[in-house]
């Protein structure tokens, strides 16, 4: 068993009765081929409680700071996740994403760059949607829908594919693809509240 599936089971059994984990959509993540998965980001359990939600081995793209921890620099590599800097424009994290998803790999983003303080959803960076446009990966939203508090249920929905057909057709702009995964995103908040 490699360290991604070992950490899955253990946050599983730790994780899923925690917070009454609660799974809504899974099934519309394809089984194959490259997805892009973009959630909202409201705690620091986001990547371990979407990574056991999802029925495929998410690679995240996670702050640059964590992988000059001690502990976390080593075992980070070995559960798919690759570090990006975080303000500034990161050629190699971009590089390392596309190749993810040109692999027919998930590459699992948080399009705010940083938890919200509030719970609310805040701006989208471009980055989500350059991956969009970029490749022919399937882009699913996804909601995690607090609080996070033990023993309160907590839920991961995953939104139906996005078509972005027209958008790549038309060369929309990172930024507009962006603000179209953030809005699905939304829909799935208010829907599922």
């Amino acid at each position: 068993m490699n360290l991604y599936n070992l950490g899955k089971a253990l946050c599983n059994g730790v994780l899923r009765p925690l917070h009454r984990l609660e799974v809504i959509g899974a099934e519309n993540i394809p089984t194959t081929g490259g997805v892009l998965l973009c959630s909202n980001h409201i705690d620091n359990l986001d990547p371990p409680i979407v990574g056991i939600s999802s029925p495929r081995t998410i690679h995240f793209m996670a702050k640059e700071e964590l992988f000059r921890l001690p502990i976390l620099k080593s075992i980070l590599p070995s559960i798919n996740a690759f570090p990006v800097k975080r303000g500034m424009s990161d050629k190699q994290a971009l590089r390392t994403g596309l190749q993810v998803l040109k692999d027919g790999n998930v590459l699992g983003l948080f399009p705010e760059g940083t938890r919200s303080k509030t719970g609310e959803l805040g701006q989208g960076l471009s980055g989500a949607g350059f991956f969009a446009l970029r490749t022919d990966a399937t882009v699913v939203p996804c909601a995690i829908i607090g609080p996070y508090k033990m023993f309160k249920p907590l839920k991961v929905v995953f939104g139906k594919p996005l078509d972005f057909h027209e958008l790549r057709e038309r060369k929309a702009t990172a930024d507009e693809a962006t603000e179209s995964i953030m809005n699905s995103i939304q829909e799935l908040l208010e829907k599922n509240k």
